[in-house]
């Protein structure tokens, strides 16, 4: 029997919810998807909230479509996807043509830098352009939807999801997500380019507990309001065409089963109409959850819920048909679902245009594409540490030393989720520093390692060899892409296999080395990069990660990546984050470590604080850090009125000043902090960041606006979002630590 279930778990989350009381916008193929839907029996209008699996039994398949029975299909392109289309339109009752989808999360067949990279690089014109690359490549073979971006904002770097995430600030996610939303959808979705966007996921996926996939999340209202929400309420008011569910329950509730979320909130308050698709098994899993005793109840759960589109559960089709006539479901509820999905259908073409061109051109690797992968590679990577300048390498440099497992790993460089990808296009970091070198510099190559999970030290006397034999080591370690994404989550985030042995021994050679890390996540570094001279932070950069880590070794480029995610010392200050709160005993410069307490030390409560023992209590490398080839100069912060009315605004701003030989670009940060609420605040938050290049001594004068919409939080009491009246700090700097300081007052 069903259990009758009240949504008092989320009722924490819904206090005060009002509707928004913004008329909808007028739905421009209102007349056409009702026309349609009148046509329809039942049966259609459920197979129309159908997705399935391509690749699955595709005899089996072609008959579902040709009798109604399936609405999308993903992972098929292709002639294979036109022959399943010809099938939907010109053998079904109706005609309906099928949506196409597929996991386009950081390129299609040119691969870009993993999510998280590219938000390093702090640059939402290029991320922009890679996404609109990614929906060209993808829609010339039939894909109109993906199933990106992930705007899950986390601040946990064992979570294997973390790759495909934009890190751990929801300011930065807001803006990242929304670039990527405008890429892959275009200016237009007609246009046969242009691939629905899906954000996901909805919601505080991020959050589960241990860094593991699948997992709960058990969270404050305040933290769903202030940290997970924004960058999907962003995606929404961007247009985004769908979002897809979370596979996580909230403080008890399985996202997928919330009418909170998916109705309350999203539809209603937030007023958007478009498309949500669940994610992978997720309403069948309603049941696996023990939120539910029967697949009946999940499907039921599901679609009261607001979710149109079952991805793979086989609950929609067929349970709901017995369910609507047995009185358990209405079918007006049904029939809004449908209409969802009719509607997205229309937005992209697809009943004027629902095949795709097989016998064109293909405009994969297009030479402009590979070069957008190559700027975006270029910009995401991170400069974390240079002694005494020896990056970039100079021109009285005879040999150099590649070593290392990621040096010359064509598939390990493209990084997680990237189904399409070809390695024989990635061009390596060995392949492309060959090719600069030429006869000019001699490269002494050794792997050392087979692989980076590989334990085995025959191959490291070869490494120390090559290294004594060179004027510089260049030392390529990491992660393969195996080991980040989905359910590739991480206990110990440490160099995995023999790779900090490797590093051991090479430094033996007594040769400066320049680390290079490629990896899907933060890695727990610091005893390795006290060994090394320079660190570059790579992430998994994709097809043209190899050029762009050349250009920046020799300083035709000069890196200018900026850390979107907390590095910390160790796994056990997980989860550490910038914007943490204050809290009553900060620790200061006189914390005592474990290897300073005194054998038989006597208890006591005076001086305690909070910090690590074995660590204290700073990260290895904060959140917006990030070094230059030259040295920026940050001088004569101003605010323009010293009172911010609450129907006004201020401008910020401060002079930049490139102090070095080489131009740069800086990511310029702006942070708010507000000195007293009415619930405590973080210490500090990114309200605002613009990139500048700027030429060797010249300055340029960064602005910033900020306006009280900025300073608001979540209050509990009444479940809305506002700024409270009183004292606020602002910074403007280089990262997340330090930088210039004013203050200003908000009044009413």
């Amino acid at each position: 029997m069903m259990k009758i279930r009240s949504l008092i778990c989320l009722s924490i989350l819904s206090v005060g919810l009002v509707s928004c009381q913004q008329q909808k916008p007028k739905d421009a193929y209102a007349d056409e998807v009702e026309a349609l839907l009148s046509k329809m029996s039942l049966a259609e209008k459920i197979g129309q909230l159908n997705l399935l699996d391509g690749s699955w039994q595709a005899e089996r398949l072609e008959n579902d479509i040709r009798d109604g029975h399936v609405g999308s299909v993903l992972n098929c392109s292709g002639e294979t996807a036109n022959q399943l289309q010809r099938v939907a339109v010109e053998e079904s009752r109706l005609g309906i043509p099928l949506l196409f989808g597929r996991d386009v999360i950081h390129g299609f067949k040119t691969i870009f830098p993993i999510p998280l990279g590219q938000a390093a690089s702090f640059n939402e014109e290029l991320i922009e352009q890679g996404s609109r690359v990614a929906a060209i490549e993808a829609s010339s073979v039939g894909v109109r939807h993906t199933y990106a971006p992930m705007i899950d904002v986390t601040r946990d770097p064992r979570w294997g999801r973390v790759a495909e995430s934009l890190g751990e600030d929801a300011y930065l996610t807001s803006r990242l997500g929304v670039a990527m939303v405008k890429g892959l959808q275009g200016d237009d979705l007609t246009d046969p380019s242009a691939i629905a966007a899906c954000a996901k996921h909805f919601a505080a996926y991020g959050m589960t507990e241990g860094g593991r996939d699948y997992n709960v999340a058990d969270i404050s209202a305040e933290t769903l309001h202030d940290y997970v929400l924004p960058p999907f309420k962003a995606a929404a008011d961007a247009g985004c065409a769908t979002f897809m569910t979370s596979f996580n329950e909230i403080n008890g509730m399985p996202a997928s089963a919330s009418k909170y979320l998916f109705t309350d909130l999203l539809r209603d308050e937030w007023n958007w109409t478009g498309m949500v698709v669940s994610d992978y098994y997720s309403i069948e899993q309603l049941k696996v959850q023990a939120f539910c005793e029967t697949l009946d109840e999940s499907a039921i759960y599901g679609i009261n819920a607001g979710v149109d589109m079952d991805m793979m559960s086989h609950v929609y089709w067929p349970l709901l048909e017995d369910l609507v006539k047995a009185g358990k479901v209405k079918e007006s509820v049904v029939d809004n679902a449908v209409r969802n999905v009719l509607r997205l259908k229309y937005q992209l073409g697809l009943f004027e245009n629902p095949y795709c061109d097989t016998t064109r051109d293909s405009v994969f690797y297009a030479p402009e594409h590979l070069e957008t992968a190559k700027k975006l590679a270029t910009e995401s990577v991170v400069l974390l540490k240079n002694e005494d300048q020896v990056l970039p390498l100079t021109d009285n440099i005879q040999s150099v030393a590649v070593i290392g497992p990621m040096a010359n790993a064509p598939v390990e460089q493209l990084g997680t989720w990237c189904f399409d990808a070809e390695p024989e296009h990635s061009v390596t970091p060995l392949a492309a520093l060959t090719e600069e070198c030429g006869d000019r510099v001699k490269i002494n190559y050794a792997k050392g390692l087979a692989y980076s999970r590989d334990e085995s030290e025959t191959e490291i006397p070869a490494a120390v060899a090559a290294a004594r034999r060179s004027d510089v080591v260049l030392l390529f370690v990491g992660e393969e892409a195996i080991l980040s994404g989905e359910a590739k989550c991480r206990a110990d985030i440490s160099l995995p296999g023999a790779q900090s042995k490797l590093i051991d021994e090479v430094a033996k050679a007594g040769k400066p080395i320049v680390l290079v890390v490629m990896a899907g996540r933060p890695l727990t570094i610091g005893a390795e990069t006290e060994k090394c001279a320079a660190v570059l932070y790579a992430f998994h950069g994709g097809t043209m990660a190899g050029p762009a880590l050349s250009d920046l070794i020799f300083g035709k480029e000069n890196p200018s990546g900026k850390l979107p995610i907390t590095f910390p010392k160790m796994v056990g200050q997980v989860p550490i984050y910038y914007n943490q709160k204050l809290i009553g005993r900060p620790a200061g410069d006189d914390i005592v470590l474990l290897k300073d307490i005194p054998v038989e030390a006597k208890q006591t409560s005076l001086g305690f604080s909070s910090y690590w023992l074995e660590v204290g209590y700073k990260p290895l490398y904060p959140f917006g850090y990030g070094l230059s080839y030259t040295s920026f100069d940050y001088k004569k912060i101003q605010v323009s009125n010293p009172e911010l009315k609450m129907d006004g605004s201020i401008d910020v701003w401060c002079e930049v000043k490139n102090t070095g030989t080489r131009p740069g670009k800086e990511t310029v940060q702006l942070y708010v902090q507000d000195v007293a609420g009415s619930a405590t605040r973080p210490c500090r938050e990114l309200k605002g960041f613009k990139k500048v290049e700027i030429a060797p001594g010249e300055t340029e004068v960064v602005s910033f606006t900020i306006t009280p919409d900025m300073l608001g939080f979540y209050h509990a009491v009444d479940g809305k979002t506002y700024p409270e009246t009183g004292r606020f700090n602002v910074w403007i700097g280089s990262s997340s630590e330090g930088g210039l300081k004013s203050e200003f007052e908000l009044v009413k």
